[in-house]
């Protein structure tokens, strides 16, 4: 059975990582290894803090996300009466069409990192403090490099199909616990001459179907049986995911307007160093 007090804590560590360029999965190798606290709390309250996180970005780009539903229900549409009347150049292309076919496109190669080697890559750092120190500390590196990089005035129309690839794969290899996927995806967008505000709106909104599939794999192992028993503390973890990750988001917005993005990469040297070094000891 899951306290509130864990309930509290798990959400607001989900909320202030998942979005942050510091890295949820790290945080919480280094909760569970340095100050041995339970971070095992079960696959269902694991997927319903995903939820909230979900809830956070739809909130903040709600109408990006109706857009992406809807031209991907279209796209469905107009895929059957192709193939029912062939009529002839079916796919009509505009802005928001390519919106969402951008992110389609995107969350391929991260799906496919994500089933064939997630599993191993998760298990070879959490069972090491120093893999995911350094992991951080390599965070910390790209977080840095983004103060190098000259601010780009690409829109999404002006994006590349290998542009998307490289976005989504990168993403795929942020599932190793310490590397960040909002800091090493917005970077790499930056690096592809982005323009910095559609960068971030285009990584979370790639992250939309990365987090649900992370969360429709762990359903899968969940089952509600015991939801019943702690359905208070589940509902009150939802929340607090919901509310700090979506306040998490306007912070970052903010900090990327002032071009301070690389501030994060000291919080992630600290972390990463302090993670290193107590790894020689544990």
């Amino acid at each position: 059975m899951i306290t509130y007090w864990q309930a509290i804590w798990l959400a607001l560590l989900q909320g202030l990582t998942e979005f942050l360029p510091v890295s949820s999965s790290g945080h919480l190798a280094i909760a569970g290894m340095l100050f041995h606290i339970n971070t095992d709390v079960g696959p269902l309250f694991d997927v319903l803090l995903h939820v909230g996180t979900l809830l956070a970005v739809c909130a903040v780009y709600y109408k990006d996300v109706w857009v992406l539903i809807r031209e991907v229900v279209l796209l469905v549409v107009d895929g059957i009466r192709y193939l029912v009347n062939r009529t002839k150049n079916p796919f009509r292309m505009y802005r928001e069409r390519l919106l969402a076919l951008y992110v389609i496109l995107a969350s391929v190669p991260t799906a496919i990192i994500g089933l064939l080697v997630q599993k191993f890559l998760e298990d070879l750092f959490l069972s090491s403090l120093t893999a995911v120190g350094c992991a951080l500390l390599i965070t910390a590196a790209i977080l840095f490099l983004s103060k190098k990089i000259p601010a780009g005035t690409k829109q999404l129309e002006d994006m590349k199909i290998r542009d998307v690839l490289t976005i989504g794969t990168v993403q795929g290899f942020a599932t190793i616990p310490g590397i960040s996927r909002s800091g090493s995806t917005i970077v790499t967008e930056f690096a592809a001459g982005l323009n910095p505000e559609f960068a971030v709106e285009f990584s979370f909104l790639i992250s939309l179907p990365a987090i649900a599939g992370a969360a429709l794999l762990n359903l899968l192992d969940a089952g509600f049986d015991s939801f019943a028993v702690n359905a208070g503390p589940y509902l009150v973890g939802i929340l607090i995911a919901a509310v700090s990750g979506y306040l998490c988001i306007r912070f970052l917005l903010r900090i990327l307007k002032r071009g301070k993005f690389y501030y994060f990469g000291y919080y992630c040297a600290a972390i990463g160093l302090v993670a290193v070094i107590a790894g020689f000891f544990i």
